[in-house]
This record gives C-alpha cells, structure tokens and sequence, in this order.
C-alpha cells in the first residue's frame, strides 16, 4: 500500500467564488466567513459565509412563507420542478464533482463523480414517487381514509463524508411530499451544498429551498427554531442526541441517521477470492469515513490465514493519495478533528502491542490528512479498535469459531446501523442475518441501497427511516379522514 501524498497542489476548483448563501430566492453573502480547507494539502481553498442569527431567521421565515403554495402545487407540479431541478445540476455536474473532490477529498474520478452522479439520479426517481392515500374502509354507510400531509419547514444538517448525496437525499423526499427547507451543510464540507442551493434559486420557487452555512451555533438555531417542524440530520451519536434534545421543545419530527460499528461475518468454507475487492471497498472506501462502512471483520478459523494474507495483498497495491490524481484509490481523512481522533486510534493499537499486518504508522509530517490502509490482525474483542467505530481507513480481522459466540459479539454494541454475512448456504447466511441487530443486513452483497429501499438504524444508531415510501411518510404527519356517505 502507497501514501502518494505529494500531488501538486496549484489545481483550481472550476467554480471561482464568492461563495453565497440562498435565502428566499436571493444569494446573500456574510460579514463574516470562516475558511474550507482541501484536506489533501492543507491550504484554504475558499471562504464561506457564516450566517447571523438574523440570516437564519429569514431562512426559516422565507421558507414559511413559501410553503403553503408549494404544497398546493399538484404532486405533478412538484415532480416537475424537481425533475428540472435534476436537469439543471445535471449541467453544472462537472463543477459539482471538482468541489467536491477539492473539499472532501475522496477521488474525483471514482468515488467523487459516482456520488454526485447518483445524487443527481437520487433526485430524479425521487421525483417519479407518489403517496397515495389509503381507503381503510369503504361500506355503504361509511368512509375511513388515510392521507400524508406536510409537514412545513424542516430543517436539514448535513454531515461531511457525502455531502452530495445525503444532501439531496433530504432534498428530494422533502420537497416532493409539500414542505420546504432550510439546509445546513458541515463547516468542513460547504461549497458543494452551497452551489447545489444557488442552482435550486434558478428553478424552484423562491423560499422552497434555502441553503445556509456556518458551524454548532447555526445548526442550534435551526433545531430549536420554533418555525421548524421537522429535524433530518446525518451524523454523529454524540451530536444526533445533541439535535433530538434541542428538537424536543418545539417536539419536533426528527430523523437521525448516526453513526454504526457494522460487523461483517465470514461464514466457513466461504469462496472468499471472488469477494475480496467488494470486501476492501466495503471496509476501506471512501477511506473509512462512512457509516456503514465494515467496521469489525470476523473471519471463520477454517479460511482465516489465507484470508488475511490475500487480503493485505490486495490491499497492499492501492494508493492513498490527492483526490485530484487519476492514479489515487483513497483520499485524505476530510478534517483534522477525524484525523486526530484515528492519530489517538493508532496509538492506542500501537500501546497495546496489538499485530498491524498492513500500514499501522501515520506521517504526520505530510501536508494532508493522510492515513496509511491498516489492517489489525486478531486484536482482543474488547479493545477499542474493534468496540468502537474509527471512521477510517483502519480496520479490525477477528478470527472466530463458534458461531453463537461470534451473533453475541456482533451485537454486543450500543450501534445498529448494518451488517453483512457472507456464507456459500445462503439459507444458513439468512439464518444468521436474521439474528443481527442491524436496520440493514446484507447477504453476499453489501452497500446495496435504492430508492425503494427504506434505510435506517436500530438502537443508537438512528430513528426513522431515509428512502423508499416509509422514507417519503417521514417527512408527512398521517391524517385520517371518518365521513358518512
């Protein structure tokens, strides 16, 4: 495995600032801005604007406004708008995906053009959906008639590790069902969010979509608002309870999709070669900073030391680098928050003596945040590496052989998020995805999602639900209607 940090730095984003905010139809700047920075060199890239609480307010109070004529607007009139809304980030694509790259870092010809292309696509099929209501009952007597109505402003947070695509992610199902939105993308992570809302101001109505930008003190003001009925945040455990106790004065509808330590199981005599490059990918892409990525590798005895030697193997081959080079499999660890967090991860694996069988040292004398792919071989079942979740390209193989020990461990955590077995019986694969304590569970596949696909977490890992239709009724209050005929 290569750290291949050294990529010239000199590379511009297509879309030269200023960098604004949207707010009711109008893109507005602030007196104050606070600095984005490319993790892969470490310079400032551009200065985004840090919206007053004045500015908040008048996002918030311009989505208000423009709801209730945006709600009614026919479902077909909104599928319209939306489905322009696609056409036109459709055409600004390619600024989209450079943003990205130079602000997260992932790698601009894999991972950065397959976010923005899928969230471009996510917004489209989105627009194709409808709510229909349901006739519980219909007698001669007697009508009983469920529907999904708006439920006005909500506000979005969203995190760094795709900012794209969870981004409308939120977009897409909020709007089509009748509400509007003010959204709130990281601090890390600002530029693409606040392109995708400038390009909105041309298409969508004024007010529908609002986009503002700033840190913690932003996000508050927008969770406590009492002109907000609805909470979606992507993000940590930590700040999820942070929101849904902020949320709780005004009792808003939350939806919190958080962290995961996702297990996956080998199950014995598995064909695992074939396997091997979804398996990296699962555990590795993105450099480790996704939720669902695997987390805790538990590899059957019976094929453990052949597995682990072609899995470093292939590992060894691919290339941490600037997300700008063609050459690089893996960018930079987004912030210097998460890369610290690893640089504690690494040494606490270092103090324990546990056995790196590939990477184990960070050069922090690069100038991005660059962490080496480290696979840990066997560490005890209780160390941190395996208990809790890096959120980098580190991870855990722990060898198992009885299979009601190794259900235990894999819940034994305060996450539900996901999980894969892999197993040539599926029936007996099933069997024990059945046992897992996860909101998706994957069998000889893995990272599958569509927009069909409801996803969400058990236990600490998140409530409610993004995608399919449970994910459009999360954006809806559920009204009966009771009438004689």
């Amino acid at each position: 495995m290569n750290v291949k940090a050294n990529i010239s730095s000199d590379t511009k984003v297509d879309y030269n600032g200023p960098y604004v905010m949207s707010i009711g139809g109008r893109l507005v700047g602030a007196n104050q801005t606070f600095d984005v920075y490319n993790p892969a060199t470490g310079e400032v890239i551009a200065n985004a604007p840090e919206a007053t609480r004045e500015q908040v307010d008048e996002a918030i109070a311009a989505a208000k406004d423009a709801q209730p004529g945006w709600a009614a607007l026919s479902w077909e009139e909104r599928s319209a708008y939306l489905t322009a809304y696609a056409d036109a980030l459709d055409a600004h694509k390619e600024e989209i995906i450079t943003l990205l790259t130079t602000e997260q870092g992932k790698p601009r010809h894999s991972m950065a053009t397959v976010e923005v292309e899928y969230a471009i696509y996510w917004v489209r099929e989105v627009a194709k959906r409808k709510l229909e209501d349901e006739v519980i009952e219909d007698t001669p007597e007697h009508i009983v008639k469920v529907a999904h109505t708006p439920l006005g402003v909500v506000g979005a947070i969203t995190p760094w590790n795709f900012p794209i695509l969870l981004g409308l992610w939120k977009v897409a199902p909020c709007l089509i069902t009748g509400n509007t939105m003010v959204m709130k993308p990281s601090p890390y992570t600002p530029l693409g969010t606040l392109k995708f809302g400038e390009i909105a101001q041309k298409v969508l109505p004024a007010g529908v979509l609002n986009v503002i930008s700033g840190g913690n003190a932003q996000g508050a003001w927008i969770t406590e608002h009492k002109d907000v009925n609805k909470i979606s945040f992507t993000g940590s455990t930590a700040t999820g309870k942070k929101v849904m106790a902020s949320s709780s004065g005004t009792l808003k509808r939350v939806t919190l999709e958080l962290g995961g330590n996702d297990p996956a199981i080998l199950m014995p005599d598995t064909d695992y070669k074939p396997l091997i490059p979804s398996l990296f990918d699962a555990a590795f892409g993105n450099s480790g900073q996704w939720c669902i990525a695997i987390k805790r590798l538990y590899v059957h005895d019976s094929i453990y030391d052949d597995f682990l030697k072609d899995f470093v193997a292939y590992a060894s081959d691919k290339v941490v680098g600037n997300g700008m080079d063609p050459n690089t499999d893996l960018g930079p660890i987004q912030n210097k928050m998460q890369y610290g967090k690893l640089l504690d991860m690494f040494a606490d694996v270092k103090a324990n003596g546990y056995k790196i069988a590939l990477g184990g040292e960070i050069d922090e004398s690069l100038s991005g945040n660059f962490v080496p792919i480290t696979i840990v071989d066997n560490p005890p079942r209780d160390s941190r590496i395996v208990r809790e979740e890096p959120f980098g390209p580190i991870l855990p193989l722990v060898r198992w052989t009885d299979l009601e020990d190794v259900i235990a461990d894999a819940n034994n955590t305060d996450f539900g998020l996901a999980a894969s077995v892999w197993g040539p019986d599926r029936d007996k694969a099933i069997e024990v995805a059945n046992r897992i304590e996860a909101g998706t569970v994957w069998v000889n596949e893995i990272h599958i999602h569509g927009i069909d696909i409801p996803f969400g977490g058990h236990k600490q890992s998140g409530m409610g639900v993004e995608n399919g239709k449970e994910g459009l009724q999360e954006f809806t209050n559920t009204k009966t209607y009771m009438f004689k005929k």
